[in-house]
């Protein structure tokens, strides 16, 4: 089986930096893309930033504030939250789209979620 496991979130006041880190383990073959969603009390999940194959995505409330960044060979995404503002508390989920190692099958992943809680 495949865990994702994330780390970094906490309470920070409005203009501060957060920094999550999601590590993937298990039974994986390659992983074709990874990315981070959130979700705030009564609103869906919404796509914060991801990075696939074919590049990198943002959604535009983030840009310009936060980057994500990966490294394959701890096949680990980042997510930098810089000039958090009180509208970004959410619980931030990671996924990845994984190819499993014994099948070859494609397999989305999702973390347990991380809480990030912005002060004004």
């Amino acid at each position: 089986q495949v865990q994702l496991v994330e780390s970094g979130g906490g309470l920070v006041q409005a203009g501060g930096s957060l920094r999550l880190s999601c590590a993937a383990s298990g039974s994986i073959f390659s992983i074709n893309a990874m990315g981070w969603y959130r979700q705030a009390p009564g609103k869906q999940r919404e796509l914060v930033a991801a990075k696939t194959s074919g590049g990198t995505n943002y959604a535009d409330s983030v840009k310009g504030r936060f980057t994500i960044s990966r490294d394959n060979a701890k096949n680990t995404v980042y997510l930098q939250m810089d000039s958090l503002k009180p509208e970004d508390t959410a619980v931030y989920y990671c996924k990845a789209d994984v190819i499993l190692a014994a099948t070859y099958r494609y397999l989305a992943v999702w973390g347990q979620g991380t809480l990030v809680t912005v002060s004004s």
